[in-house]
């Protein structure tokens, strides 16, 4: 589980910690990116994109305020 009590601004996440948190699957992450709703702040040791959390969630937010829909946060 990802843990949301650290520093969302400095803090990075790969594109699968990304999804975990914004509770969507992996492949949505990187749709976000290639739709450019989503930017990825440097790649890691492996050349992969990782994110600022503090980009993950205002990205998440945006996406759910458009679709309109209506959620709630659940306890783990």
């Amino acid at each position: 589980m990802v843990d949301l009590d650290v520093d969302l601004h400095t803090t990075l996440w790969t594109v699968a910690e990304a999804a975990e948190a914004a509770r969507v699957k992996a492949n949505v992450v990187r749709n976000w990116c290639y739709r450019g709703k989503l930017k990825a702040a440097e790649t890691d040791h492996r050349g992969r994109p990782v994110f600022r959390a503090i980009d993950v969630i205002r990205a998440e937010k945006a996406t759910r305020e458009r679709a309109r829909r209506v959620y709630t946060l659940q306890a783990a």
